[in-house]
């Protein structure tokens, strides 16, 4: 098994989610202001719970060589993708106390406890799987916008957010992020109890980030 499996097994909801309707409004620049700011608020309180996931990770590690690879993504959440977020946000009227005055939306609260869950009650493996939609999921999506004909570069208020996660940097952490869980996958048969539980890990996440995309207009038609 490997992650392609995991997507394949979940193929609509991840369709549903890397194409989603928040993602093609972002490429061709209509997504409204308001729904793009909600998500950097509540993607910023994300961060937080996804630094403790990886935390959670190199504890339960068996060794230094499997400590290292979370430490590594733990290292680049806290001192740079965090800190481009908050310069980001600020471009948008938004500072990093506002954020930590903002009380997580009820779909973040669901999605990052989905996420230590996994990682509390289960294997590393099962870590990884919760953290894969979204580790890896937007180096899909990044790429997907890059080259997609839709996509409007001049002019459009978000080309900084499709940049980056069509960068070099951003990509290669995808790469070593895939490789890292088809590594822990290889070793589970596709028709234990274990590749049935991962899947359905796997595809719950899946859905939370189609629920994340959602939660702007949410809060907008409110």
């Amino acid at each position: 098994m490997n992650t392609a499996d995991l997507i394949a097994s979940c193929q609509q909801d991840w369709n549903d989610y890397t194409r989603h309707r928040f993602l093609i409004e972002l490429g061709n620049g209509t997504l409204p202001k308001e729904v793009f700011q909600h998500y950097l608020e509540q993607d910023y309180l994300f961060l937080i719970q996804f630094s403790r996931a990886y935390a959670l990770a190199v504890y339960k590690s068996d060794n230094f060589a499997e400590m290292r690879k979370p430490l590594e993504a733990l290292h680049g959440l806290i001192s740079h993708e965090t800190r481009l977020h908050v310069e980001y946000c600020e471009q948008w009227g938004l500072t990093e106390q506002d954020m930590m005055n903002i009380p997580e939306a009820t779909g973040t609260v669901a999605y990052t406890r989905l996420v230590l869950d996994a990682g509390q009650s289960g294997s590393l493996t099962d870590l990884y799987a919760a953290l894969a939609p979204c580790s890896i999921g937007y180096g899909h999506i990044g790429r997907w916008l890059a080259n997609s004909p839709n996509t409007v570069w001049e002019g459009n208020p978000y080309r900084e957010w499709i940049e980056t996660y069509n960068g070099e940097e951003y990509q290669a952490g995808v790469q070593a992020s895939q490789e890292q869980l088809d590594e822990l996958l290889a070793e589970i048969p596709d028709d234990s109890r274990s590749a049935a539980r991962i899947k359905k890990i796997f595809r719950s996440a899946t859905c939370m980030e189609v629920a994340f995309w959602e939660q702007g207009y949410e809060a907008l038609a409110s």
